[in-house]
């Protein structure tokens, strides 16, 4: 929703394909800040190897099965007959013929919005702590951990007066453009038209210029993306004002319990694990349907270079719902994707609170020691990770390690789009973050058969990521989840002066691309197949001579 609320200046003076397709882009050919896809696939076209099966788990709100660019993709399982109501394989899931969903309920009921975590934590220990006299001498470590944590959420739960007004402000403009829209509709003849279709379209009655003048100053004003229809817009600012409203009420409002009432399994026990259902899609599949088509990467035809293509099957792990996810899920949810094949888990979604982050880090190395690669995305909240901690992090201060696993992704933009190679929402910091790609204004598969749209955030970048991983672990299988994160890494492309700075779009401030990431630059998908050759070699080598 950070979309509605931030000011993008974009250029359309490229051509729709290179709008749509500018992440796959090669910067010495094009001039854009894309991954260099093409010419990746040109390369595969001078190896003589095959694609070996690579499986993809998407865990996320749900993947739409019935896009046809993603539905041929999907991960079957072979070992489960398809709505016969039976755990064929004996793996304690029901039916789970493309992945499982653990907001669902046996009788098929799904969780669709949830509370954020910092409110059902809050809640959850209010009684214990809120107006008491606390004697702190006598608790333990997670005694004292556990006060810490309910005082921060106790703190982050206030709704400011700024938050208020800028509530005030989007309602206002949010009924404003409904006005305005339903005057333009009446002689428009489009009841989901786009910005660029009314700029080019000219009233006849006075009013309705009015109403298209006063429509497009407010839309400005709000940051929509030009390319969001009037409706979807709509519907995105109802459920933004929604949100707040609900932040707004948090302290005085507990949670609904949702999860007992649709989940019924005991929280609290990890062992109880065999509960949701194997709709993937769930009610709300845009996120994780976006997220899906850029891991499938379906190359553009005029490449023709479909006999290249990776043997990549996209598994659906719905544990996102429309708030924060639950940690229980999250760590379930990578032990199903491990049991079950999966060789890379794209995580797009985090949060600032996990109480149970032991399940989490547990999970997350237990993928480490199956030789499973985690795609995490940094976040949209523009934080420091250096300074600032979100979840799930590769760093686990229970066990007082860092995963090798993980490779966590912030999002880069093209000076075709925004002026500069920096977007102002990506989460920052090379303690933790590893890697830039594009995350600006990228066009993806939406739920419904042939539909596509633009989003962005860290929440594209990542799966961008997970496609070049699935390259390389198709086509050279025998490289570990480490090499592959180290091959992305060591591959990126950098700017010949690493000292140069980048502007950050609506701040004040530049940064070197070393400071946001680790490896100081963006995934290229070229150069990591040619390292990723290098690397296979020798390993080949290695292993003759022992």
């Amino acid at each position: 929703m950070l979309a509605l609320i931030c000011i993008h200046q974009i250029s359309f003076g490229q051509t729709v394909s290179n709008s749509q397709n500018w992440h796959w882009k090669d910067y010495a050919q094009d001039k854009i800040h894309g991954i260099s896809l093409y010419q990746a696939y040109q390369q595969l076209s001078q190896i003589s190897k095959k694609a070996t099966p690579v499986i993809v788990a998407v865990m996320d709100g749900g993947v739409d099965t019935i896009n046809s660019e993603i539905k041929n993709k999907l991960w079957i399982n072979t070992k489960e007959i398809a709505d016969n109501g039976i755990d064929d394989d004996h793996n304690g899931y029901v039916d789970d013929i493309h992945g499982w969903n653990f907001l669902g309920g046996k009788n098929g009921k799904n969780i669709n919005k949830a509370a954020d975590e910092k409110s059902r934590i809050y809640h959850k220990y209010k009684s214990l702590y809120e107006g008491k006299e606390l004697d702190f001498k006598n608790w333990n470590i997670q005694q004292q951990k556990q006060y810490e944590m309910w005082k921060q959420a106790a703190l982050e739960i206030e709704f400011s007066d700024e938050d208020a007004a800028n509530l005030r402000y989007v309602s206002m403009a949010a009924n404003a453009i409904q006005k305005l829209g339903n005057t333009i509709i009446k002689e428009i003849n489009d009841s989901n038209f786009t910005v660029d279709k009314l700029t080019a379209f000219q009233p006849v009655g006075r009013n309705t210029l009015d109403a298209k003048m006063a429509y497009l100053r407010t839309i400005k004003m709000l940051g929509v993306e030009r390319e969001t229809p009037y409706l979807e817009m709509i519907n995105e600012l109802k459920e933004y004002i929604e949100g707040k409203e609900k932040s707004a009420n948090a302290k005085t409002t507990a949670p609904d319990p949702i999860r007992a009432a649709i989940i019924k399994d005991n929280y609290e026990n990890l062992s109880d694990q065999y509960y949701g259902n194997n709709d993937i899609t769930g009610p709300n599949a845009r996120h994780g349907t976006h997220v899906a088509g850029l891991v499938a990467s379906v190359p553009d035809s005029s490449w023709n270079m479909n006999a290249l293509y990776p043997s990549l099957q996209i598994m659906g792990v719905r544990v996102v719902p429309d708030g924060d996810e639950y940690d229980k899920d999250v760590a379930l949810g990578i032990k199903y994707a491990v049991d079950n094949g999966a060789k890379i888990i794209n995580m797009s979604f985090g949060k600032s609170f996990s109480p149970e982050q032991i399940w989490v880090d547990k999970a997350i190395r237990y993928a480490a020691s199956k030789d499973v690669l985690i795609v995490h995305a940094a976040g949209n909240e523009s934080y420091d990770l250096n300074n600032k901690a979100v979840y799930p992090n590769p760093y686990s201060s229970a066990l007082n390690d860092t995963a090798s696993n993980v490779i966590t992704v912030a999002a880069s933009s093209d000076e075709f789009i925004n002026s500069t190679l920096l977007t102002d929402f990506s989460n920052f910091g090379p303690k933790i973050v590893d890697v830039l790609a594009p995350g600006n204004k990228i066009y993806s598969t939406l739920p419904g058969k042939t539909n596509h749209g633009y989003l962005q955030g860290t929440s594209m970048a990542a799966p961008i990521v997970s496609h070049i991983a699935a390259l390389i672990r198709s086509y050279y299988p025998n490289l570990s989840a480490v090499d592959v994160k180290r091959i992305i890494m060591q591959s990126v492309w950098k700017p010949t002066n690493t000292n140069m700075e980048y502007s950050i779009p609506q701040k004040e401030e530049s940064k070197k691309l070393i400071d946001i990431a680790s490896s100081g630059g963006i995934v290229n998908a070229a150069n990591a197949i040619a390292l990723a050759n290098k690397y296979a070699t020798s390993k080949t080598i290695k292993s003759k001579t022992k």
